[in-house]
């Protein structure tokens, strides 16, 4: 806490010369496109968790006005991007009709991110961050890998319409060639485009560029020494009034499509010798975020920005803690209001239908959790950018939907699409005050995430009780579930795993109430832990897992867990008492792992 005072005071009295520029549109996804639609976000939230930003170092962009697109791109080109096989082409990714318009618009706003962040690096000297934009393959009749208008070659078309004569060099560290932004600049010997990159993606010849390819499997070393060499010479010889540096993160060796293996040391040693070389120079300075997919891509440019800001790297948080961050943040924002009334000017006014129950005497239920209207329940869900997720995935209209009256809970179900034929999300839950004693808990009775499009393969084998793969949301969706507690006041959320790998994966995020059952979950770690989950959880399910004393087979029960968002629950669960019984507990357990062909319950 004293530290994050610090920074405020600091930032106070001398204001960082970073601006960062972002519009919540940036969350707009594409179909099949692996890039995280929330990766804008999640770096703001972890700057803002350490009270590195203010409101006003954010600009919001405005979309690119066509007249500066076409400074680069030709007319005709603008006119194929009209039809949907044209983007489909680019993206490659089917693209309706219906989503035509909303790519354009994602792409026109992020170039306007760039130009935006070109004016403030040349009118205040700050270094101006995009978070978005880079994309570099486009060119100036065609669009591809992702790349609909190249934002970098518009900025700079623009400044060169305003006067603007100085050089311009753009350093593209992406995993891939910018082929798209040397082609646009093939014949301009004012910008110098220099890349190193995996492999070329076309023609090098430019009056002024730099291309290296240095293939697969690329690894700290070589890179940082690659970049050593080639660039100081470029930027000497340059001398550029401006610097344009596309900090790419697919170079990463955890990229979910690329082929390097750089560190995030490695990562933020190259962003340190870009921006320290730039900065000697005194030089105004662009940084556009470039590639980098999967959800752990925005770690490497939040460490970077907080050094950035700061002058020293701080770690982000897990994946796990940052959902929190969001969602407590966006949370923070909401008016009350708007979680409970069900319409404009609506509140807590009873109308006849709330009378009539379905039980004599009992009123029909109109609040989930009695708080949430049913539109509450729904802006939560878009507002934390689950339904994102769920469209990126590819399904486009996705439909919520609430049962308040199940005698067993309250039920929330996310069908596909309006003709509800896809289950993708089904909870059913209640609030309980029986399960722990002096403790209010959101009881989760059922939860199912699944996506029904996807196909086990060797690659994601099923796990026992699934019938279709996983949705891949069950971060997000404890998330939500910790926010629905922490709003009702209740002290956590509890659940039932009533498979082993439900236990496994959710034990970041939980902890058994019993101390004997978490002491189990804690012996079987390293018994199971070198087995692929479903190999363990089968061994577990077909009863390989013995009592060594007993030689009897381990029967796994639905024991329960709990996630705290109280005090006194936390200290249940995570304080000294707790741990003292869960290591006593865990002294009597002597697990083996016996052969195949155990049978539970010998």
């Amino acid at each position: 806490m004293l530290r994050r005072q610090w920074r405020w005071l600091r930032n106070t009295v001398n204001p960082p010369k970073v601006r960062l520029i972002y519009d919540p549109a940036y969350e707009r996804y594409t179909s099949g496109v692996p890039m995280d639609p929330l990766r804008a976000d999640r770096i703001l939230a972890f700057l803002n968790n350490e009270r590195l930003v203010r409101r006003e170092e954010i600009s919001p962009p405005r979309p690119a006005a066509l007249k500066n697109v076409l400074l680069v791109h030709a007319p005709e080109y603008l006119d194929a991007l009209q039809r949907p096989e044209t983007l489909t082409g680019i993206l490659g990714v089917p693209v309706s009709d219906n989503e035509l318009e909303q790519v354009l618009d994602l792409q026109r706003l992020m170039v306007g991110g760039t130009i935006q962040a070109t004016r403030w690096a040349l009118t205040t000297q700050c270094v101006a961050v995009n978070l978005g934009g880079g994309f570099h393959h486009a060119g100036r009749t065609r669009g591809a890998g992702f790349c609909v208008f190249n934002d970098m070659a518009v900025a700079i078309a623009r400044l060169r319409q305003r006067g603007f004569v100085e050089a311009a060099l753009i350093v593209d560290l992406d995993l891939h060639d910018g082929n798209g932004t040397r082609e646009i600049f093939a014949a301009d010997p004012t910008v110098h485009t220099f890349s190193v990159h995996n492999e070329h993606w076309g023609d090098t010849a430019a009056v002024a560029a730099t291309s290296i390819a240095l293939g697969a499997g690329v690894t700290d070393e070589l890179y940082l020494g690659t970049l050593l060499k080639a660039l100081p010479p470029v930027v000497e010889a340059v001398r550029p009034g401006l610097v344009i540096y596309l900090a790419g993160c697919d170079v990463a060796a955890d990229d979910a499509i690329g082929n390097w293996k750089i560190s995030p040391e490695g990562l933020l040693a190259r962003d340190r010798f870009v921006v320290d070389l730039v900065r000697r120079q005194g030089t105004p300075l662009v940084v556009v975020l470039g590639g980098g997919y999967g959800d752990e891509a925005w770690r490497y440019s939040a460490r970077f920005l907080s050094w950035l800001l700061t002058g020293s790297p701080i770690e982000p948080p897990g994946n796990e803690e940052l959902t929190l961050l969001r969602f407590r943040q966006i949370k923070a924002s909401l008016d009350p209001a708007h979680l409970t009334q069900t319409k404009e000017g609506g509140g807590w006014d009873l109308t006849e239908d709330d009378l009539v129950g379905l039980f004599p005497g009992v009123p029909r239920q109109t609040r989930f959790l009695g708080y949430f209207s049913r539109v509450g329940v729904e802006l939560l869900l878009e507002r934390f950018g689950i339904l994102q997720l769920i469209r990126a995935r590819g399904f486009k209209m996705p439909l919520v939907n609430l049962e308040l009256d199940h005698p067993l809970g309250q039920t929330v179900r996310i069908f596909g699409d309006a003709d509800r034929r896809e289950l993708l999300v089904e909870l059913r839950l209640h609030r309980d005050t029986r399960v722990v004693p002096g403790c209010e808990v959101l009881d989760v009775e059922w939860m199912l995430l699944q996506n029904p499009r996807e196909r086990f393969s060797d690659a994601r084998p099923a796990l026992p009780g699934q019938q279709h793969p996983g949705l891949g949301m069950l971060r997000e969706f404890f998330g939500w579930l910790v926010v629905l507690s922490e709003t009702l006041s209740l002290d956590g959320v509890l659940f039932h795993p009533n498979h082993y790998h439900v236990a496994a994966l959710s034990r970041r995020h939980a902890r058994f109430l019993q101390p004997r059952a978490e002491a189990l979950l804690r012996a079987l770690q390293p018994l199971l832990g070198g087995m692929p989950l479903d190999d363990a959880s089968r061994a577990v399910e077909d009863g390989r897992v013995l009592d060594a004393s007993t030689g009897k087979a381990l029967t796994w029960e639905g024991w329960p867990m709990v996630l705290p968002t109280s005090a006194r629950l936390r200290e249940r669960t995570e304080g000294q008492a707790y741990e003292e019984a869960v290591v006593a507990a865990g002294a009597s357990l002597q697990l083996a792992l016996g052969p195949r062909e155990v049978v539970k319950g010998t």
